[in-house]
């Protein structure tokens, strides 16, 4: 059985007073199984060291964000040595903001994301589908297509450590949120690609989230989805209602 995912990210949000609020009265009283659910929140950068050295042993971090290029001189980048040297496990990368507003094609999603692999981090692969895309029928051609820029950067062995997001775009900080049915069947689409591309190995240990405004309203709903494997969280990761949404992984069968 494959092990809930849980992420919190974060975002471009928070004071370090209000990181350090959220830490001390949400994050470091979830209480949940480590053995059946994975938990990492992704805070700012300039956070981390901080929450690296307050947060509960059971709860990893994680970082927002990673460079196309190595350590050098590439003024205002993070590169994964960084990463990697400050003993972070996990990076989100692919989200759609940063698909969006910074210009990150699936190629260089790709490349970014066989960089975090090279230096052993783990990483959580964000695909999905703007509106327009699904009204027009062609949510599954989208993704396939951002799924295949990262096949094509990796080897099959390196997708142990990879978690794949499925975020809708037209969902994420919306207020409107995917059906149970209809995140469920973009996630047995990833997993049928999965299979066909990779092997039955692949496709029944990789972990497949749902991201797309995951409140702790809809999240029991959501992860009694076959395919569905736990939430990558944005808004309500900010919010004392975090901990239900982790409760409702906790409490999955």
């Amino acid at each position: 059985m494959r092990r809930y995912f849980v992420g919190g990210n974060w975002k471009c949000n928070n004071t370090i007073a209000q990181t350090q609020s959220l830490i001390n009265t949400v994050i470091n009283k979830l209480v949940f199984d480590a053995n059946k659910v994975e938990v990492a929140v992704a805070p700012i950068f300039l956070h981390v060291p901080w929450v690296q050295a307050n947060i509960q042993k059971n709860v990893q971090v994680a970082v927002q964000n990673s460079s196309l290029t190595k350590m050098g001189a590439y003024t205002g980048e993070i590169s994964v040595e960084h990463v990697k040297d400050l003993g972070i496990p996990w990076v989100i990368l692919g989200h759609s903001e940063r698909r969006q507003y910074y210009g990150e094609s699936n190629e260089i999603v790709g490349k970014k994301t066989r960089l975090a692999l090279d230096h052993q981090l783990s990483v959580m692969a964000c695909v999905g589908e703007k509106l327009a895309e699904r009204e027009s029928g062609n949510t599954t051609q989208v993704i396939q297509a951002q799924l295949e820029a990262i096949k094509k950067e990796l080897t099959t062995e390196q997708w142990s450590k990879v978690v794949v997001a499925y975020e809708p775009v037209w969902a994420i900080g919306t207020g409107k949120t995917a059906s149970p049915e209809q995140a469920q069947d973009v996630h047995a689409f990833i997993r049928g690609w999965l299979r066909s591309q990779l092997g039955t190995q692949v496709e029944q240990a990789t972990r497949i989230i749902y991201g797309g405004s995951v409140t702790e309203k809809n999240a029991a709903d959501l992860i009694k989805q076959q395919d569905l494997d736990g939430f990558l969280v944005g808004g309500a990761a900010l919010k004392p209602g975090f901990a239900d949404i982790v409760a409702a992984a906790n409490k999955a069968q």
